[in-house]
């Protein structure tokens, strides 16, 4: 399977088949160039040596696992690696892994030279369904996520079915939560997938329709100025509960992004019938639908969210099964919206 984000001179293609990371020179010069090989410690190695044996000059740099490696100092010690293999700006980086390495990568590609080639392997549930395409690429500031980036478009994405067959259970699941988010707010026979049955049937299909969504809203708007906010649908409340309950650092019992996710989304629909199924279709993958979180600590860091604007911050909502709205509130709105219920 094949899509291709319409982007003018930026265009590029995603490709979705199984075994293609053992392919890319198929889709990229390899040859002639330096290649910067990024992956992290959580990565099967077999994968990144997989790219490596395409590469008459190339370099895998294995960086820690987690979200801590999207990180300044991390992101600098990157940038030096690539000084020290003398790359250029005809050179190529490729990220191989899941969402912090596609940022970090795609991030460091962004500045390197003020820019130099960048393709995405996403080898996660959650980076295959969402973050590998589009172009925003980051680094958090301490706490709060993704604050520290650019746009910058990938060459080509490979996206290799097989990869997600090493993925524990409750890394898989936790990338389905922004499927289902694709599901709520653009396509109802996305979401309907998932009531159907076991996701692993239709993983392909999944994948396939969740990037659609997302390359059919980046199309139209690359950059943020309006209609890709659909995009961060709970993500406002689900950044602030990451950033006090996620995994991160020394903090190891807590939630994954596609977790805080779905929580995020919850409070965010309108109607009480498709808010009861989307319950549903969270409790049957295993995921959250409530958590003990300290309220007014979110609150704290939704204030300090890229969407946020003085007293003011943009949610989306969902008012019915593939449809959304972008409302502007006062964030003194923020605590009687996130109900967030205590376990019990």
């Amino acid at each position: 399977m094949k899509l291709t984000m319409q982007l003018g001179n930026r265009s590029y293609d995603i490709i979705m088949k199984r075994g293609c990371l053992a392919n890319l020179y198929q889709f990229i010069n390899l040859s002639n160039r330096k290649v910067f090989i990024l992956t992290d410690s959580g990565v099967p190695a077999q994968y990144a040596r997989s790219v490596l044996a395409q590469c008459p000059d190339g370099m895998v740099y294995t960086v820690p696992q987690g979200e801590g490696s999207k990180s300044l100092k991390v992101f600098g010690q990157v940038q030096q690696a690539m000084l020290d293999f003398n790359m250029t700006r005809k050179d190529l980086l490729v990220s191989v892994g899941g969402g912090v390495i596609g940022d970090l990568g795609g991030f460091c590609a962004a500045t390197y030279m003020r820019g130099i080639d960048f393709v995405n392997c996403p080898t996660t549930t959650l980076s295959q369904v969402d973050s590998s395409i589009g172009g925003k690429t980051a680094i958090d500031l301490g706490e709060t996520k993704n604050i520290v980036g650019a746009f910058w478009q990938p060459k080509v994405v490979l996206v290799d079915f097989d990869t997600l067959e090493t993925l524990p259970r409750r890394h898989y699941v936790n990338g389905l939560a922004e499927a289902v988010k694709m599901g709520l707010i653009a396509d109802p026979e996305l979401f309907a997938l998932f009531e159907q049955g076991k996701p692993e049937d239709n993983i392909e299909q999944i994948i396939y329709r969740s990037l659609r969504v997302k390359k059919n809203v980046v199309e139209q708007d690359e950059r943020e100025q309006g209609q890709r906010a659909c995009l961060n649908f709970g993500h406002t409340i689900g950044h602030g509960i990451e950033a006090v309950k996620g995994i991160r650092g020394r903090r190891t019992n807590g939630l994954f992004h596609g977790e805080c996710v779905a929580l995020g989304t919850l409070p965010m629909i309108e109607d009480k019938a498709l808010a009861k199924r989307a319950r549903a279709v969270y409790r049957s993958l295993g995921l959250p639908v409530r958590t003990g979180v300290d309220k007014k600590k979110v609150l704290a860091y939704m204030q300090h969210d890229k969407k946020s604007r003085g007293d003011t911050i943009t949610v989306i909502k969902v008012p019915g099964l593939g449809c959304w709205r972008a409302d502007r509130i006062p964030t003194s709105e923020l605590p009687a919206l996130l109900g967030i219920q205590e376990e019990g």
